[in-house]
């Protein structure tokens, strides 16, 4: 098979040599090595749907081997098919598949792991309520074996899981829960960096951008030490936590040192283009960024809504700015000294007006916005307010009294 001129040529081999009923310990050796090589073979050649039957196929050998062999042949079988793009129906459906097989075969420890993976792809394809339902059961079984590593895992996704469904507490809940089971063992350097990403990303969502940008920058030291493609997403999120904190001058030597000058492309170029813009208080090079970096700003979620409240803080800012000399002004131009769109001007000004951000009213007839003079509330009426809650107090409780007397 390794000197088959052709890789259709290869594959057919490799299946007569799985076929071959023979089942001597060497002959199983070598079974098992022209499994790994056909599911290489047919992975390169982008053949899912036979990699799928393949599973199906070795069912009777499975039970020649040991579990643990089993298992691996199994997970290793399993994500060759995720490396084939736009199989995620396919993967869920053949991890369906492959548990109803374990529930049968009771192979419990290989049925957790094709679960887990399970709800990680459920997660991907945005069915959030059925991967909490399998995990919720998957927890409990797990807790109860202890088995940690695995325990780390499930954790980590649940916490993702909530995060996708805007549930912060549960989200923080369970990343607590990961680090905990994940304190009592070894935990391997990717896992641990997926950790301080989770933990990065749910620091930022509350504002704590010093924090975040610490565990970012963790998960980016593990993630580089691996080669690993996220690598460049910690980096990422670390520049966006400097941008965030009002620190976008620090953007552009980040990006300068020799850990970023590995990852120069189009993710951090986004970035930099962000922080130009914060950096001169500019909408329309902001607007500028978001058009030409689509896929690596509006496209990224956690991005997407980071950079939305700093969009909405900028034109606040500038706004308020430029209508403070004015007590009446055309919206039109304002329009145009802050180069937006009338109609979009239109709606984040009344919507600051409704906020309380600055007192006026918009005059659509005239297409003027009239600014009123800051109302200055006087101290007596909260004063007064205080008061007549107290004689309130004071007249309940001598009620109380008289009536206790009466009785």
């Amino acid at each position: 098979a390794l000197e088959a001129k052709t890789p259709s040529e290869a594959i057919s081999i490799l299946y007569h040599v799985i076929e071959n009923p023979a089942s001597a310990p060497d002959a199983l050796r070598i079974k098992e090595q022209a499994i790994t090589n056909l599911s290489d073979l047919l992975r390169q050649e982008n053949r899912a749907e036979e990699l799928r039957s393949l599973l199906t196929q070795l069912r009777p050998f499975f039970a020649l081997i040991p579990k643990a062999k089993t298992a691996k042949i199994v997970r290793g079988i399993i994500d060759d098919v995720a490396k084939i793009p736009g199989t995620s129906e396919l993967q869920i459906s053949l991890c369906k598949e492959v548990v109803q097989w374990t529930r049968a075969e009771k192979r419990t420890f290989l049925r957790q792991r094709v679960e887990a993976k399970l709800a990680a792809l459920l997660m991907e394809n945005k069915e959030y309520s059925e991967a909490l339902n399998l995990l919720s059961g998957l927890i409990k079984e797990v807790r109860r074996l202890d088995d940690k590593l695995l325990l780390v895992d499930i954790d980590l996704l649940e916490s993702k899981l909530h995060f996708s469904l805007r549930n912060l507490p549960k989200a923080k809940a369970s990343l607590t829960a990961a680090r905990t089971a994940a304190n009592a063992i070894y935990v391997p350097p990717a896992q641990q960096g997926n950790i301080d990403l989770q933990s990065g990303i749910l620091h930022a969502e509350e504002k704590d951008y010093k924090t975040a940008y610490s565990y970012f920058f963790e998960a980016f030291e593990a993630f580089n030490a691996l080669e690993d493609p996220r690598a460049v997403f910690s980096l990422k999120y670390m520049l966006l936590c400097k941008i965030m904190v009002s620190q976008a001058d620090d953007v552009a030597s980040i990006i300068s040192s020799k850990a970023g000058l590995q990852y120069v492309g189009p993710e951090l170029d986004a970035m930099k283009a962000v922080a130009d813009a914060h950096a001169k208080r500019s909408l329309k090079l902001f607007e500028i960024a978001l058009h030409d970096f689509k896929a690596q700003l509006e496209e990224d979620p956690i991005v997407h809504r980071h950079l939305s409240s700093l969009y909405d803080t900028l034109l606040e800012q500038n706004l308020c700015r430029l209508i403070e000399p004015f007590s009446r002004v055309e919206i039109a131009h304002i329009a145009e000294l802050i180069e937006l769109p009338v109609d979009h001007l239109e709606k984040k000004l009344s919507q600051m007006i409704l906020d309380k951000k600055f007192a006026g009213t918009l005059d659509q007839g005239a297409g003027c916005l009239i600014i009123f003079d800051d109302p200055k509330t006087d101290a007596i009426f909260p004063a007064t307010l205080e008061t007549i809650s107290n004689i309130g107090k004071v007249v309940d409780s001598l009620y109380v009294r008289s009536a206790k007397i009466m009785a």
